[in-house]
């Protein structure tokens, strides 16, 4: 007998019982959009991870503001950097009179582009004379700040030209390939030293010729430093049109000699209140009318201050 042949087994799936249902979760928020900024999605995990570092540094700040360790140490911190403003202040006083010294600072821009040009262009200015008003006393008069008068001197202008000088020689030196580090140091040394011989000069002078009045150093001072105008006009005219020979050609010169000749005249007109006496003493100044001998000798001083001390020190610090 045959055997009939057997089917294979047949084997059904058995059913899988989970015992959790999966949730489904919508896609997150396009990066960017305000859902997405509210719900905490950003563009890439380290965006995230800053956003929480930031918030976390300023929770860590709030909470040490609100230490009432750290209020007072603050308090003790604004206290002390006012004692320290008032002790330098005190300080300084004692060597520099800073109301005086933030008159002299009391400019507009349209001062400064008015002095550049009358600096630059004195030949047909009129008046001189500096604007006087009745002081807070209703008898004293005063000279009006920079701001107010364009004849009135300032430190604006001379400070700023004294700064432009030195980065402008520097400059140059380094187109012509000669730059060097030390050469800031002794330029500024250098255009310091004429402006402290020019005063050491000016105050023996008024020593001697019985000049005084009460804001005369800082006058002189200011008025020492208009050259630097005329110097870097010159400077920088010459160096461009000469093509990196200097002042030597003869466009330099003629732009020395102009600057030069503008310079003295602008210095004559504008210490006549200073050196010559009799003129601040008719437009009722401070000063008394001297000898015909003694204004002779003044004027003689200022002459050769405003052209032949100019002369040399304009051609000294125009020199390549």
């Amino acid at each position: 007998m045959h055997r009939a042949a057997q089917s294979p087994p047949l084997h059904h799936p058995v059913p899988q019982h989970f015992s959790t249902v999966p949730q489904l979760r919508s896609p997150p928020p396009p990066p960017g959009s305000a859902q997405s900024q509210q719900l905490g999605y950003g563009g890439n995990p380290y965006q995230q991870q800053q956003g929480g570092n930031i918030g976390n540094a300023f929770g860590a700040y709030g909470q040490f503001m609100n230490d009432p360790t750290a209020q007072v140490a603050a308090q003790f911190g604004q206290t002390a950097f006012k004692h320290g403003q008032e002790y330098v202040e005190q300080n300084i006083g004692r060597y520099v009179n800073v109301s005086a010294l933030k008159y002299y600072f009391n400019v507009s821009n349209f001062y400064v582009v008015n002095k550049l040009f009358l600096v630059l262009f004195p030949w047909r200015h009129k008046p001189w004379s500096r604007k006087q008003a009745v002081g807070a006393n209703g008898q004293e008069l005063r000279y009006l700040p920079p701001r107010d008068d364009i004849n009135s001197p300032d430190m604006y202008i001379p400070v700023m030209a004294l700064v432009t000088y030195i980065l402008l020689s520097t400059l140059v030196a380094g187109v012509r390939g000669k730059f060097n580090p030390e050469l800031l140091g002794y330029t500024a040394t250098i255009a310091l030293g004429v402006v402290i011989f020019e005063i050491i000069a000016l105050k023996v002078g008024c020593y001697l010729l019985s000049i005084s009045s009460q804001s005369q150093l800082l006058d002189l001072i200011a008025y020492s430093g208009y050259k630097f105008v005329g110097i870097i006009v010159t400077i920088a005219i010459a160096e461009i049109v000469n093509g990196g020979k200097g002042t030597g050609g003869w466009v330099g010169w003629l732009v020395f000699i102009y600057t030069f000749l503008a310079n003295s005249l602008f210095l004559m007109r504008s210490l006549k209140y200073v050196l010559l006496p009799e003129t601040a003493a008719n437009s009722g100044g401070p000063m008394q009318t001297d000898t015909r001998v003694k204004r002779n000798q003044r004027t003689q001083f200022l002459f050769f201050y405003s052209y032949l001390v100019q002369l040399f020190f304009m051609w000294l610090l125009t020199r390549p």
